[in-house]
């Protein structure tokens, strides 16, 4: 094997000195870097959702995060009026150094011991969380079956509706969203299949189709790097992290306030169509993908979607699949307190409006991206529909919040448990098959072709 100051002497042996033309010099594309580095610092500060417009400052709710984990933020807080200025006024020198030090402070801060959060376990690994619960034993899911197809199908066509109606709408609350739309019954413009959400799924398979139930979370994390050019909020503190060679778990909360974001629930619905009616598998594999980028609660998360779309491969009733679900939620995590809250507020409410009035103002201190408000939406939606989509869908979207996040997860399930005949063409036939998204080697595809990969892959698993 060749060592690696060979090849650095023979790079520098055969180098022919030159003179460079005022033309081959390249000094400009520095300044090009600085103006992409200072456009990312900026977004930070303010920015606008890509398919709803709605505003968000994603470090200044990375602040807010990192206290609802319980630790001191007053200091970043301090900064908060100086950074907002510093954008206004264009001063790059001042936002990029305020930015730099939200960073530090947010990395040192400090428990505030008597938070309400530190009452609660901390899940570190599967090994821990499995010990905590008890999951529902079923037959073993033969994923030959012509039936398999057809519900995994199904269930990407549903994830797809989901995301493409919610992406529209997201970042506002009911009371706004009932203003302009009225109630949403349907896409309010025309779809689109470009969704982020999905990404990450996307990743995940090429992974579980090379090493099938053994896939790691590291080999997961190298496809993240290998296909994915970008990200938001907690997978682009992962994708970073991961590239600098700081590997899961530490790459999903290492300097990432935001661990505890919606990020990896947005993505367990692929864990349970790789784990069809075994809950525990789901619920492993999520673990192990969840750890990419987010941490504890976070994960949790991804274990909850990824547990009900597992079950609805035998399960049908919808509010028997949330509740199992809850159930399989380790009940010394602050996680579960937010859906067993949620699912005793749906018990004694008479309407889905009514619960999410209760619910919305109790989870006010959290971000709109963060996992809780979200995972409480879900429950209500569950447990309202009457097993029916488009009373699900109106619901979801009513509800407001992370929008395409929460309909697709939960659209995904209605997809699995009933299949494509009683959704109506009003969502189906817009969508023409087409997936548009930015992960490499997925440009331009087709849910067909993401289904059929999903099923390829679980058939090969089984027989490993």
């Amino acid at each position: 094997m060749k060592r690696a100051y060979e090849y650095d002497y023979e790079l520098i042996s055969g180098a022919i000195p030159r003179i460079l033309t005022e033309e081959e010099q390249t000094w400009e594309e520095a300044f090009e870097v600085d103006k992409d580095s200072w456009q990312y610092i900026k977004l930070l500060w303010g920015s606008n959702v890509p398919g709803s417009f709605a505003p968000e400052r994603v470090l200044l709710a990375g602040i807010q995060s990192m206290y609802n984990m319980g630790y001191n933020v007053v200091e970043a807080e301090e900064l908060i009026e100086e950074a907002l200025k510093a954008r206004e006024d264009e001063d790059q020198v001042e936002l990029t150094r305020i930015t730099a030090r939200v960073f530090n402070l947010l990395n040192h801060a400090k428990k505030i011991e008597d938070h309400p959060y530190h009452q609660y376990n901390c899940y570190e690994s599967f090994e821990q969380y499995e010990k905590s619960v008890r999951f529902p034993e079923y037959d073993t899911y033969d994923a030959n079956r012509k039936e398999f197809y057809e519900k995994t199908y199904a269930g990407w066509v549903t994830q797809i509706i989901g995301a493409a109606v919610g992406t529209a709408i997201e970042g506002y609350t009911t009371a706004n969203i009932k203003k302009v739309f009225g109630e949403v019954n349907g896409y309010v413009r025309k779809p689109s299949t470009y969704n982020d959400d999905i990404t990450y799924e996307l990743a995940f398979l090429e992974a579980f189709n090379k090493k099938g139930y053994e896939v790691s979370s590291i080999d997961i994390a190298e496809e993240w790097v290998a296909r994915i050019p970008m990200g938001w909020s907690a997978e682009d503190i992962a994708l970073k992290n991961i590239m600098l060679g700081i590997y899961p778990p530490e790459s999903g909360y290492r300097s990432n306030p935001f661990r505890e974001w919606i990020g990896a629930q947005m993505r367990g619905t692929v864990c349970g169509m790789a784990a069809p009616a075994n809950p525990r598998l789901a619920a492993r594999l999520a673990f192990k993908d969840g750890v990419v980028s987010h941490h504890n609660n976070g994960v949790i998360g991804e274990i909850f979607n990824a547990v009900m779309s597992s079950i609805a491969y035998v399960e049908t009733d919808m509010r028997t699949i949330v509740k199992q679900a809850i159930e399989m939620i380790p009940k010394d995590s602050e996680y579960y307190t937010i859906i067993k809250f949620t699912l005793d507020t749906c018990e004694q409410s008479n309407t889905y409006g009514e619960a999410w009035s209760i619910c919305e103002e109790r989870y006010k201190e959290y971000n709109w991206i963060h996992a809780y408000p979200n995972a409480s939406i879900e429950v209500i939606a569950l447990y309202f529909s009457n097993n029916s989509f488009d009373k699900c869908i109106n619901m979801i979207c009513m509800m407001g919040q992370d929008v395409d996040c929460n309909a697709a997860q939960v659209a995904t399930l209605f997809g699995i448990a009933y299949g494509l005949d009683d959704i109506s063409e009003k969502w189906k036939s817009p969508l023409n098959d087409e997936l548009l998204s930015y992960v490499r080697g997925y440009e331009k595809t087709t849910i067909t072709r993401i289904a059929e990969f999903t099923v390829k892959a679980v058939r090969r698993a089984q027989e490993i």
